[in-house]
């Protein structure tokens, strides 16, 4: 059966993603952020998924906002890097896990979630830049596979954070029920607290990031029982799309250890973070 080794918390900020792809991860405004990673990396590379299940959300570069499902699944051999407007960035093409994503699809609508499916996606810095925090030099191929789920948390009304953890636990349950041996990682990405607009634009909340950072680990029933409003208030406009990292930890086990975690101000015009989890109900677990 398959199994979640562990899970990552990430921002996907799009000029992390421009930082490493033009060398400047030395730079004096990005060297903080990339010296944070590091312990993640080292650690991630010792531990590597078949397959990495990341949680994100496009920008309305593959998906009009005509048409806004709430929560969806890939279901592809492949994914192109979509063109943002700059050019697609230099990184591999996502290659897909079509069976486990099925599999998923049929598991979380016979749990009551109401899933769109792609089987045509391309993915946007919402995912690659999550992919780059977790392997910065891919080369020609990156490590794993991965099956792409999208939540909205652009147009209202977006998922409670109830219904994202929710979704989180039964993801787990049906990973967990997939016949074949394989290692999954699951991403959160997405957030801190920024607002990109309004009179607020700018916002930064280091207190509710703090707070946020410590309860996914120990108290995620509390930011689940957080509402929309909480949310946007606390953390900003695109602040809320921290409830996906409650997806995250939902796929998880009760028993976790916090490998690592970073926190920095700021990249780009927000707060930008990284909490690495290892998931000790996995068979395979060793803490170090």
């Amino acid at each position: 059966m398959a199994e979640v080794i562990w899970g990552l918390a990430t921002s996907h900020v799009p000029s992390i993603g421009a930082a490493m792809d033009h060398k400047k991860t030395e730079d004096p405004y990005w060297k903080p952020l990339f010296d944070g990673y590091a312990p993640a990396r080292e650690w991630m590379a010792e531990h590597r998924p078949d397959v990495a299940v990341i949680v994100y959300n496009d920008h309305a570069n593959s998906i009009g906002l005509d048409l806004v499902p709430t929560f969806g699944i890939g279901t592809a051999e492949s994914y192109d890097v979509a063109d943002e407007g700059w050019g697609r960035r230099a990184v591999p093409r996502v290659v897909g896990a079509p069976e486990l994503s099925e599999h998923l699809v049929v598991e979380l609508m016979d749990d009551s979630f109401d899933i769109a499916t792609f089987h045509q996606l391309d993915v946007d810095h919402g995912l690659t830049v999550p992919l780059s925090v977790y392997c910065p030099e891919p080369g020609d191929a990156w490590p794993c596979a991965v099956v792409p789920i999208l939540v909205n948390v652009i147009q209202y009304p977006q998922p409670t954070a109830a219904r994202c953890y929710a979704l989180g636990q039964a993801l787990g349950r049906a990973i967990r029920s997939f016949p074949k041996d394989i290692r999954v990682a699951v991403f959160g990405t997405g957030g801190m607290s920024h607002q990109l607009s309004g009179a607020r634009a700018g916002l930064i909340n280091t207190e509710f990031d703090r707070m946020f950072l410590q309860a996914i680990e120990t108290e995620p029933e509390k930011l689940a029982a957080l509402t929309r409003e909480d949310y946007i208030r606390d953390a900003g406009t695109e602040g809320i799309e921290l409830i996906m990292w409650l997806v995250m930890r939902g796929a998880l086990s009760d028993s976790i250890r916090r490998v690592h975690d970073t926190y920095h101000v700021p990249a780009s015009n927000t707060a930008a973070a990284l909490a690495l989890f290892e998931d000790l109900g996995a068979s395979g677990a060793v803490s170090r």
